[in-house]
């Protein structure tokens, strides 16, 4: 696969400054590229391996950089973004298929699959009634439960699981060892005993979404918990039974949301944060990492600490907090003063 000079500017956006014959051939890194390959940079700390690139082109910011010998050099506003689209050209889902149904799985006489135009690994299990959507990818170990319908052009990577009914959009990836439907957790204390509340509903993975290695997404109790378009979910994190999230949110690894709860769309949850049950989090909220939600945000904002509050009262408690000591040896000089005898 190569990738032509005005072919690249369609790509990212841009319209060619002059007309080229360049041809490329694939993307590496600055210090891994060889000749005909792209590369970027995205941070100029970085600007000492472009000098030593063997790259033959480099996406740059905008501004002044020397271009090495046999380098061009091509100014965008966004480095890293022109540079994934150029990475999905040449590692795009279409080109990563290699279609047909391995000896070594098992796949239900009713299951809606064309082996044309799927690929499905040794070792997989398609269980009856499920749909799977054209240009799928699915490695080895995953299963497909009964009745559940796939999308086009996911990736499920391997040992991964959707269990029955679930419904997983287009254009999905899901890590090795997630698993998407689990049951909830829920009891109920009958006698002394605790005993398995039934979890009927399902989950539902929208357009666009990422699922990180070992998360779990439980499945509801009733109706479904979701998961919306574009939000991408980091390795893991437990999302439990009923939680709606929204649009383009990040779920950072070793989250925990619990059940019920709702985030709007562009929320993010930092790394090992907790939202406690039947709460809501506003568009564009950001929960830093570590933190504890035990009461809804309704207005916009960052907040941080266990419990959570908004980032700057965060801050101030945290800084009176750093003087205790030095508080505490002043608490002492003065007391000592109060305590000498009058007079002497």
């Amino acid at each position: 696969m190569s990738l032509g000079w005005t072919e690249l500017h369609d790509l990212i956006g841009i319209p060619p400054s002059h007309d080229h014959d360049f041809v490329y051939t694939g993307v590496s890194s600055l210090t891994e590229a060889k000749s005909g390959e792209i590369s970027f940079l995205g941070n100029s700390r970085y600007e000492t391996h472009l000098t030593a690139t063997q790259a033959s082109l480099v996406l740059v910011p905008q501004g002044d950089f020397s271009s090495p010998v046999g380098c061009h050099l091509l100014p965008v506003d966004n480095p890293s973004v022109a540079f994934s689209r150029v990475i999905d050209y040449f590692h795009s889902q279409s080109t990563l298929v290699q279609p047909g149904i391995s000896r070594g799985a098992h796949v239900a006489d009713d299951v809606e699959i064309d082996p044309a135009k799927v690929q499905v690994a040794p070792g997989v299990v398609i269980e009856a009634g499920a749909k799977i959507g054209d240009g799928s990818i699915i490695g080895a170990g995953c299963l497909i439960g009964r009745n559940v319908s796939l999308g086009k052009d996911c990736l499920l990577h391997p040992g991964s699981i959707v269990r029955e009914a679930c419904l997983i959009g287009d254009r999905v990836i899901l890590q090795p060892g997630c698993v998407i439907g689990s049951d909830g957790y829920g009891f109920d204390l009958v006698d002394g005993r605790h005993q398995k509340t039934p979890q009927v509903g399902i989950v539902e993975i929208e357009n666009d979404v990422e699922i990180g290695a070992n998360c779990c997404v439980d499945r509801a109790r009733f109706g479904s918990t979701v998961v919306g378009e574009g939000t991408k979910v980091d390795n893991m994190a437990q999302i439990g039974h009923n939680v709606k999230i929204g649009k383009h949110c990040l779920v950072v690894a070793q989250c925990g949301i619990a059940g019920s709860s709702r985030l709007g769309n562009y929320v993010t949850i930092a790394a090992q944060a907790g939202v406690a049950g039947h709460l809501e989090i506003t568009d564009q909220s950001v929960l830093a990492a570590q933190s504890g939600l035990f009461k809804s945000i309704h207005k916009p904002g960052v907040y941080m600490g266990n419990p959570a509050r908004p980032i700057r009262e965060e801050q101030r408690k945290l800084a009176a907090l750093s003087r205790l000591p030095e508080l505490r040896k002043e608490f002492g000089t003065l007391k000592k003063k109060l305590e000498e005898p009058i007079g002497e």
